[in-house]
């Protein structure tokens, strides 16, 4: 028999594919998206941070890049970059959850603001030596002020209708492993 922690743990991960799939359903139905419009945030990386930061283990580096891999592929962007640059971010992250599990929550949001940042940043500094096509850098800051704006909406969400709260001081399964 699967054990508690287990069952959970792999049921985040399943949740956290099915989030994708919506996220990828509404990205691309026909909702009159043209010139001009605004650009709407980056949920998806939203919820991997959050979530990295609550529970590490329910948002493994690999299915993170599976995840983000399967939308650059839909999406047509360059195969690859932001995946592996998400994962970088989210490893970074990963790597200070439990530092961050007693700072308050604007410490965390400043530092995955900072995290996002650099992500970008680095994307277009990429981008920019192989001269490939890129959005203006405009519409990526907006689109970065956009989804650091959102962040702790999706915290909330994540926390209080997902139930992903971050991990208390003796919580750990049989193994000693965090959940």
């Amino acid at each position: 028999m699967i054990d508690h922690f287990t069952l959970h743990k792999w049921l985040y991960r399943g949740l956290l594919v099915a989030l994708t799939v919506l996220d990828i359903f509404i990205r691309v139905l026909p909702l009159g998206e043209g010139r001009g419009t605004f650009p709407g945030p980056e949920l998806l990386l939203c919820v991997v941070f959050a979530w990295v930061l609550r529970r590490p283990a329910y948002a493994p580096a690999l299915l993170i890049a599976a995840i983000f891999l399967t939308t650059d592929m839909l999406f047509q962007n360059p195969p690859g970059l932001w995946p592996g640059l998400v994962v970088l971010g989210a490893e970074f992250l990963r790597v200070r959850e439990p530092l961050s599990r007693d700072l308050p929550f604007a410490i965390e949001w400043g530092m995955v603001a900072g995290v996002m940042v650099i992500m970008l940043l680095a994307e277009r500094m990429i981008l920019g030596v192989f001269m490939v096509e890129q959005a203006s850098f405009g519409l990526s800051a907006l689109q970065l002020v956009m989804t650091v704006a959102i962040y702790p909406m999706v915290v909330f969400l994540s926390t209080f209708a997902l139930g992903v709260h971050k991990l208390q001081p003796g919580e750990a399964d049989a193994m000693g492993n965090h959940v």
